[in-house]
C-alpha cells in the first residue's frame, strides 16, 4: 500500500501512514464535541507505519471509558482535529477522515458507541453497531 497523506487546514502539521484495519464511525460525546456536534469518521491507522511528517501537534489528553489515558491530537495554529492516541495495547489511532488528503477510498465498517448517538445522526445501514466499543480484534470488513 502506498502512502496515506494528511495533515491540518493551514499545513503547519502533516502525517503519513502505511496500514490501516478499516474505517468506522464514533459516537461518543467526546467525539462529538471534538467534531463540533456530529460522529467522527477515523481510519484505524497502524500505529507501526504512522509517522509525523511536519510540525507537531497539540495533544488534548482525556479518560476514556475503559479509565485510560486517551489523547486527541490537533493542531495548535488552526484547530484542526487530526487522530487520537490510544494505549499502548491497541495497535492502531484513529485517524480523523477529514484530516486526509483524499478519503474517499474508505467506507465506514462499524459504528461505534452508538448509545451516545444523538436522534439527528445518520446511521449507514447494513453495519455493524456497537452501544459502546466493540469486542478487541480487527473490525469487520
Amino acid at each position: 500500500m502506498s502512502d496515506v497523506t494528511g495533515g491540518c487546514a493551514c499545513g503547519k502539521v502533516r502525517f503519513k501512514f502505511n496500514k490501516a484495519m478499516g474505517c468506522g464511525v464514533c459516537h461518543c460525546l467526546d467525539c462529538q464535541k471534538a467534531s463540533g456536534g456530529g460522529p467522527n469518521y477515523v481510519v484505524l491507522a497502524l500505529k507501526d507505519g504512522f509517522e509525523v511528517t511536519k510540525g507537531e501537534a497539540r495533544v488534548y489528553m482525556s479518560k476514556g471509558d475503559s479509565g485510560a489515558d486517551v489523547g486527541r491530537a490537533f493542531c495548535a495554529d488552526c484547530g484542526t482535529p487530526l487522530w487520537s492516541i490510544t494505549g499502548a495495547a491497541t495497535p492502531f489511532n484513529p485517524v480523523k477522515l477529514g484530516a486526509l488528503d483524499d478519503s474517499s477510498g474508505y467506507r465506514p465498517a462499524l459504528h461505534l458507541y452508538t448509545d451516545s448517538a444523538q436522534p439527528w445522526h445518520l446511521m449507514h445501514e447494513g453495519i455493524p453497531r456497537f452501544p459502546k466499543m466493540p469486542p478487541a480484534g480487527p473490525p469487520p470488513t
